[in-house]
């Protein structure tokens, strides 16, 4: 105990952040974070989080596609999919079709008011966007989507 007292306890006034600013993950986590809360907040409106978010805009740009295509694109485990389609099915946005070429395999299609929605809340995602981007050039916007994609594509 009297060693303790020798040295005086450490106090900090500004903290060092400086090697954690050097990681891709972390600059990618907090950038993440900031994004994130405004869209919550901006999506709350459509009842849409932002996985909900995804696999509407993926059925309404590819209707028809099914669940294993959206698993792979959006990288869901199929589980995790199978209660998000029955939200989204029960809230009448989609509806399962017979594929016409798999028949073991449903279609998933917008309804008429899932595509309603998702027009409103991709012109929200939009205004959103660039929000965020106007703190980087057009140019510099374009760089940072092309690293980003270049580290999970």
């Amino acid at each position: 105990m009297r060693s303790s007292l020798k040295n005086p306890v450490a106090s900090v006034d500004t903290v060092d952040t400086s090697y954690l600013e050097t990681l891709i993950g972390y600059n990618a986590r907090r950038a993440a974070l900031a994004v994130i809360a405004q869209f919550l907040e901006r999506m709350a409106v459509y009842d849409l989080k932002p996985v909900d978010f995804s696999v509407m805009s993926v059925i309404v740009h590819n209707p028809g596609v099914t669940s294993r295509q959206l698993c792979a694109a959006l990288n869901i485990l199929p589980p995790n999919l199978v209660g998000l389609v029955q939200s989204l099915e029960s809230r009448g946005l989609i509806e399962r079709l017979p594929h016409p070429h798999d028949g073991r395999a449903m279609g998933l299609h917008p309804t008429e008011k899932g595509q309603e929605l998702m027009v409103q809340a991709e012109a929200t995602a939009s205004e959103l966007e660039m929000k965020i981007g106007s703190k980087l050039t057009p140019n510099q916007v374009q760089t940072l989507v092309t690293l980003l994609q270049k580290i999970y594509l």
